[in-house]
């Protein structure tokens, strides 16, 4: 498990989040499968070009498709990865990864086994997605918010519900102005 050094401060936390890999029955495509390779390089290069290294902090939700792109990526960087989960584990499994199928769910637990995995209980009345996250940009501002940049892998339309991409965009909007927007209208092209 990579964790932040206690006595040093990461130079960059890097909050993530982005779209799930399409559910076989999607009707509107957003992330179709296929795109995977092209979402893992866009990701990796925003990291290198923002000079996120070993020592620095990575914080995102841990879903299929570009959570865990961003995951892999920042792991192959060396830096300390935390997850900030909804649900419990089998239930966010059922909802956010394993429904894609293919090699996700291993990929989860193999990026799990090196991150700290955060569950919090959900106050009554919160939409589960938006407090998870609030929860990881109160998180990454514990280190200051000069330190916090926010890269997204989105489409720029609203979500399927509350909580998702666009919400997340739109909070990290106002604690960093260290915003790296990979738009997948473009890359898809």
């Amino acid at each position: 498990m990579s964790t932040v050094q206690a006595d040093r401060p990461p130079n960059n936390v890097v909050l993530f989040s982005g779209h799930m890999i399409d559910a076989p029955d999607r009707k509107s495509p957003r992330f179709p499968p296929d795109k995977a390779p092209v979402a893992a390089a866009a990701i990796a290069d925003t990291l290198a070009k923002m000079g996120a290294a070993a020592g620095d902090l990575a914080i995102c939700g841990g879903a299929c498709g570009s959570d865990l792109l961003f995951a892999e990526a920042c792991l192959a960087r060396g830096m300390a990865l935390e997850f900030y989960i909804p649900f419990d584990e089998p239930t966010f499994l059922t909802n956010s990864v394993d429904f894609a199928g293919a090699d996700w769910h291993d990929r989860f637990v193999a990026a799990k086994s090196r991150a700290t995995l955060h569950l919090g209980p959900l106050p009554a009345g919160d939409n589960p997605y938006e407090r998870n996250n609030r929860w990881m940009l109160d998180q990454a501002a514990r280190f200051g918010g000069d330190r916090m940049a926010f890269i997204t892998l989105w489409n720029g339309q609203g979500g399927d519900g509350p909580g998702g991409t666009q919400h997340f965009m739109e909070e990290a909007g106002r604690k960093s102005a260290r915003i790296y927007w990979l738009d997948t209208r473009k890359l898809w092209d």
